[in-house]
Parts: C-alpha cells; structure tokens; sequence
C-alpha cells in the first residue's frame, strides 16, 4: 500500500547536496491524523520546505532494465538525428510532449501526487511514442533496427514494472487532472481534434522519455552522481556547451 510520508529536503549548495530526510527514519511512514500533523512540523516548516507527497520507492527489479534501456538511448543522436532529414518531424498528440516541465507543473497542480502514478503515465506516454517513430520508418530505413530494439527494451522495462507492484496497484482511481491526460492518450485518433496534435523531432521526443525517465526513476541512476536532480530542467541540458548546440534543436519543436 503506497501511504503519504513527508519528505524533508534540505539543499546545501556549496556542496551540490540534496538529502531526502524521514522523520521517523523509514522511507514509508504512515499518515499522521491532521491536526498533530501540523503541530509536528510547525518547527521544519520555519526552516525547510517541506512538501508533502506520495511516494513510489523503485523497486530494485526496475534499475537493470531501465539500465539496459539507457544503454540503448545513449546512441540517440546517431539514430534519432543524423539518419533523419532537417527539420523532419512526426505527428503526435500534444499530451504526448512530456517534459521535465509537464511533471513539475502536475505535482503543483495536483497536491501530494503519487510518484506511482507519474510513472504509469510515462510508460503509456512513451509506448505511444516508440510505436509512431517505428510506424513511419521504412523497413530498410537505418534507424528502424535500432528503434525497433529500443521499443522492445522499453517494454520490458514495462513489464517488469507491472509484475513489481501489487495489481491493486494499477486500479486505483487517478487523479482527475492525470486520468483526463490518460482518456486523450488513449482517444482513437480520428475523434482528436485537429487543435491537439503537435509536429515535433523524433530525436527531441525520445530526449524528453530520457530526461523524464531520470526523474522519474532517479534511484536507479543516482549512484554516481548522487548530488543532482534529475528533475530539474537545467540538468537536462548539462550537455549543452554553447548557444549554437543549443540552436540545433529543430524549430518544429514545441516550446513551453
């Protein structure tokens, strides 16, 4: 059962550190009732931002087939720039531009939103992806061998993440903000409004199911650099030295 806990975070940056503190010294504490609540943490909150949120501890099943499929993502660029034409870009429905900053935006807008949850929406996200990449590649084209092996790691990071939690697990209700992004993910194609689809790179669509998958299930690759945030936008473009790598970014992509 997935029960709220608080989580401290403290920042230290001189040092670059971030520690994720748990009152009680367990990483899942029952909810405390209401009112003591508020009097136990009147003390932190004068010093600490304290946020209280659902939290989904990856199981350690999940990091050798995330691994596996970070291995594959590592060539990205080749694969998903250099064999493609300038400029060229797919069709996909605007829910399906899940960045860094979508999953910032849904846990200020939906409060104590469960980490479960973000990762459930990020593989029906991204299956839809890798399907609509493969779907417009020609059999001898060069990146579909690559692809097609990147969508079947993808999916067996899936399964392993289904057969990790309970079944109960995926029948909870969604909140209503995540399960209305869920019913347009899943809308047949043809009752989509014109309004709702985005052109964008194949390469940018599978940076963004990177980035995210860090954030998402940063235990998993938080070993060697344990001081950063994958959640934070910036960190996503720790690679970019210069204005002009960042300007090789196609312009049919969606900004924010």
């Amino acid at each position: 059962m997935i029960k709220t806990i608080y989580v401290l975070k403290i920042s230290f940056p001189i040092y670059g550190l971030r520690l994720d503190l748990h009152p009680a010294g367990s990483f899942l504490l029952p909810s405390p009732p209401g009112p003591s609540r508020k009097r136990t943490l009147s003390t932190f909150q004068r010093l600490f931002l304290i946020a209280p949120v659902l939290m989904a501890f990856t199981p350690a099943s999940m990091c050798t087939p995330l691994k596996t499929l970070n291995d594959s993502l590592s060539h990205r660029r080749r694969y998903m720039k250099h064999n493609f034409p300038i400029n060229y870009s797919i069709r996909v429905h605007h829910k399906e531009i899940f960045k860094l900053a979508n999953i910032s935006k849904m846990n200020l807008k939906v409060e104590g939103l469960d980490e479960l949850v973000l990762q459930r929406l990020w593989f029906q996200v991204n299956q839809g992806i890798l399907k609509k990449i493969i779907r417009v590649l020609p059999e001898r084209h060069p990146s579909r061998p690559y692809t097609a092996e990147l969508e079947r790691r993808f999916r067996d990071a899936e399964g392993v993440f289904v057969q990790s939690h309970p079944a109960e697990v995926f029948q909870q209700e969604l909140p209503e903000t995540i399960q209305d992004i869920w019913d347009q993910l899943t809308e047949e194609p043809g009752s989509v409004p014109e309004s709702s689809w985005r052109f964008a790179s194949p390469k940018f669509l599978v940076d963004n199911l990177c980035h995210t998958m860090y954030c998402l299930f940063w235990e998993c690759f938080s070993s060697t650099e344990a001081s950063q945030d994958y959640c934070k936008v910036s960190h996503s473009k720790k690679g970019r030295k210069t204005l002009s790598q960042k300007a090789e970014m196609d312009p049919t992509e969606p900004t924010e």
